[in-house]
C-alpha cells in the first residue's frame, strides 16, 4: 500500500465527500472455529465473546498477562461456532503466536491463518453505499455499523462488513484473492478514488482513532489508552483479568489525551510535550 497514489489531500478529500478505496490486503485474517471457539476467544480478547451475536462485530484489544496491548483488532461472529479475527498487519505473527500459546485441543477449536487466501478492500465515504449497491442485490442500507453479511458483489461471493476505520461510513470487502483486482477496478471505474497510507492515517487521526505501535503497544494498557469501554476484565478465565482489574480499580498512572496546537507546527510522533522544565508527555500520533 503506497503512502499516496496522487495526493494525500485529494485522497482524504475523496473519502470525506465521495468514496475512497483502500487496499488493506496486508491486514491479517484468522479463522477460529469449533465448539469451544467462543470460550477460547473469551480467554484472550478484552470483550465478552459468547455474548456476541451471529453477524455482529466488536472492536477489542488483545492483552498479555500484564495488561499490555499486543494488538487491537476486530472480531466477527460468522456463525455459532465460527469467528473471524482481523489483526493489524505488523502484529499478525505476534497474535498468531499468542493464539497458539493458549490454543485448546483440536476438537475444541481450530485456528487457521487465511490471510493469503482472501483479499480485503476498504470502500469508505458517503457515496460508498450507493456505489456498492449497484453491484449487489443485498440490501446494504439494512446493514448497520459493526455488522457483517455474506453477499455477492458483481457476482463474487464475499463477506461485506460495515466496520470502517476512517471516521466515515463505509464497507470492508473480504473476498477471494483472485477476484480482488476485478472488484477494485469496478469500484474505481464507478468513481471511487484509490487511497494510500497517508490519507488513511490523517483520516483516522481526525476521527480520534488509535493506531497500534503509535498510541499503544505492550507497554500500554487499555485504561491508559482510554479504551475502557472495550474491556470487560471480570470474566473467569480471562488471561489479563488480574492485572486489568487491579489497574482499573487503582486507576492508571498516565492517560492518552488529545491536545491542540495554538500555532502552526507539526507535532511529530515521539516529540516531547513540556511546560518549562516540566515534561508532560510524548506525542503519540
Amino acid at each position: 500500500m503506497p503512502v499516496q497514489y496522487a495526493s494525500i489531500l485529494a485522497e482524504a478529500g475523496a473519502v470525506r465527500s465521495g468514496a475512497g478505496l483502500f487496499d488493506v490486503y496486508h491486514m491479517g485474517r484468522v479463522d477460529i472455529d469449533g465448539p469451544g471457539a467462543a470460550a477460547f476467544l473469551d480467554r484472550l480478547l478484552s470483550v465478552n465473546v459468547p455474548k456476541l451475536r451471529v453477524g455482529r462485530a466488536r472492536y477489542n484489544v488483545i492483552c498479555n498477562e500484564d495488561g499490555g496491548i499486543i494488538d487491537d483488532c476486530i472480531v466477527y461472529r460468522r456463525a455459532e461456532e465460527r469467528f473471524l479475527l482481523i489483526p493489524n498487519a505488523g502484529n499478525r505473527p505476534a497474535v498468531l503466536e499468542w493464539l497458539s500459546r493458549w490454543a485448546p485441543s483440536p476438537g475444541e477449536a481450530r485456528i487457521e491463518d487465511v490471510t493469503e487466501r482472501f483479499a480485503m478492500i476498504a470502500h469508505q465515504g458517503p457515496q460508498a453505499e450507493d456505489m456498492l449497491q449497484g453491484l449487489t442485490t443485498a440490501d446494504l442500507s439494512a446493514l448497520r455499523p459493526f455488522r457483517a453479511i455474506d453477499a455477492e458483489i458483481a457476482g463474487v461471493k464475499m463477506l461485506v462488513a460495515r466496520t470502517g476505520y476512517t471516521g466515515e461510513d463505509g464497507f470492508e470487502l473480504i473476498l477471494p484473492s483472485e477476484s480482488a483486482r476485478d472488484i477494485w477496478r469496478k469500484l474505481a471505474d464507478m468513481g471511487a478514488v484509490p487511497c494510500g497510507l497517508g490519507a488513511r492515517d490523517t483520516l483516522r487521526l481526525e476521527a480520534g482513532l488509535l493506531l497500534h505501535g503509535n498510541d499503544m503497544d505492550t507497554s500500554t494498557n487499555p485504561y491508559e489508552a482510554g479504551l475502557d469501554r472495550f474491556v470487560d476484565p471480570d470474566r473467569e478465565g480471562y488471561v489479563a483479568r488480574e492485572s486489568l482489574t487491579r489497574i482499573r480499580d487503582s486507576g492508571p498512572d498516565r492517560r492518552l489525551v488529545g491536545f491542540q496546537m495554538l500555532e502552526r507546527g507539526i507535532p511529530r510522533h515521539g516529540y516531547r510535550i513540556i511546560d518549562g522544565a516540566r515534561n508532560l508527555g510524548l506525542v503519540t500520533s
